[in-house]
C-alpha cells in the first residue's frame, strides 16, 4: 500500500457536513484505508476571492490504488456529492485534491503530484502540519513544517481552526 495524502475544502453550501460526508466516503472505499484526518479549518477563498470561506482539512490514507485510478476514485466522489464544474479557483461543493502520493513526482496531464501549489498554500500546511509535520516534500526536500515556516515569514497565514 501507498502512503497517501489528500486536501479536502467545500465552500458551497453546509461546508462542515460537506467534508464530512466526503471523508465517510473516503472512509468507505474497498481499497482504501483512512489512517489520519486534521482537524476542520476555515479558510478566505484562494484565486477568486469574491466567493465564501472555505472550509478544509488534509487526511491521510493508505491505498493500492494507482495514481490515475486514485484521482479517478475522487473525481467519482466529487460528481456523487453534488460536485458541478464551474471555473478555476471558483466555488466548490467538495474538492478533493491528491497531495502527496508516497514520495513519488508525476507531471502528467491532468495529474501533477506533489501538488503544484502546496507548499505555498496556508489552507492545505497547516492542517498538513498538524498531522504530518515531518513529512518532506519530495521535490523540495523540506519537511512541511518547514514550509509553513517559510509562507509565514513572507505570506499571509488567514487560516482559522474550528472546533467542531
Amino acid at each position: 500500500m501507498v502512503e497517501c495524502y489528500l486536501g479536502l475544502g467545500s465552500n458551497i453550501g453546509d461546508r462542515v457536513a460537506m467534508v464530512t460526508r466526503a471523508l465517510a466516503c473516503l472512509a468507505s472505499q474497498p481499497d482504501m484505508v483512512l489512517r489520519d484526518i486534521s482537524g476542520l479549518y476555515l479558510t478566505p477563498a484562494w484565486g477568486h476571492r469574491d466567493q465564501p470561506d472555505f472550509v478544509n482539512a488534509v487526511c491521510r490514507l493508505d491505498t493500492h490504488l494507482a495514481p490515475r485510478d486514485l484521482l479517478a476514485r475522487l473525481q467519482g466522489i466529487e460528481a456523487g456529492l453534488g460536485r458541478r464544474d464551474r471555473f478555476r479557483w471558483g466555488p466548490r461543493e467538495i474538492d478533493l485534491d491528491i497531495l502527496f502520493y508516497g514520495d513519488e513526482v508525476l507531471d502528467e496531464a491532468g495529474l501533477q503530484v506533489p501538488h503544484p501549489m502546496l507548499h505555498r498554500r496556508a489552507f492545505v500546511l497547516i492542517p498538513l502540519v498538524e498531522i504530518a509535520p515531518h513529512l518532506i516534500h519530495p521535490e523540495t526536500g523540506f519537511k512541511i513544517s518547514e514550509h509553513l515556516e517559510a509562507i509565514g515569514e513572507h505570506g499571509d497565514l488567514k487560516c482559522q481552526s474550528l472546533d467542531i
